[in-house]
C-alpha cells in the first residue's frame, strides 16, 4: 500500500505560519506522470474539506476559495516531499490536515476523491 507521511503540525497563535510536510513513497512522481496530490483538512463532525491540489501533467495547482492566497503548495522531487505552506493563520484554520495521492487522473483538484491517504497532522491555531 501507499504510505503518506504528514508533518510540521503544532499550535501556533493566530497570524502565524506553519509549513506542513507529507513524505509520499520514492520515484512517485517518476512513475505516476498524471499524479495529483493533495492537501485536506477535517476538523470534529465536519466532512473533509479540500485545501489545495497540485497535478504533475500540467503544472497545475488548485486552491479553494477561501485559502486568498494564505497557503501555497509546493513539492520537491528530489527528497519525495510535499509542502503546504500557510501563513496569516487564524483559529478556523484549527483542523486536522491530511495529504492525498490519486495516482493516475486528469482531475485534479480538492472536490474529487482520492484513493491514498495520510494519517494526519493536527493544526491548532489560538
Amino acid at each position: 500500500p501507499v504510505q503518506l507521511v504528514e508533518s510540521g503540525g503544532g499550535s501556533v497563535q493566530a497570524g502565524g505560519s506553519l509549513k506542513l510536510s507529507c513524505l509520499v513513497p520514492r520515484d512517485t512522481w517518476r512513475r505516476f506522470p498524471n499524479l495529483c496530490l493533495a492537501w485536506f483538512r477535517q476538523t470534529p463532525g465536519q466532512e473533509r474539506e479540500g485545501v489545495a491540489a497540485i497535478f504533475s501533467g500540467g503544472p497545475y495547482t488548485y486552491y479553494a476559495d477561501w485559502v486568498k492566497g494564505r497557503f501555497t503548495m509546493s513539492q520537491d522531487n528530489a527528497k519525495n516531499t510535499l509542502y503546504l505552506q500557510m501563513n496569516s493563520l487564524n483559529p478556523e484554520d484549527t483542523a486536522t490536515y491530511y495529504c492525498a495521492e490519486e495516482p493516475n487522473t486528469y482531475v485534479c483538484t480538492g472536490r474529487r476523491e482520492f484513493t491514498y491517504w495520510g494519517q494526519g497532522t493536527q493544526v491548532t491555531v489560538s
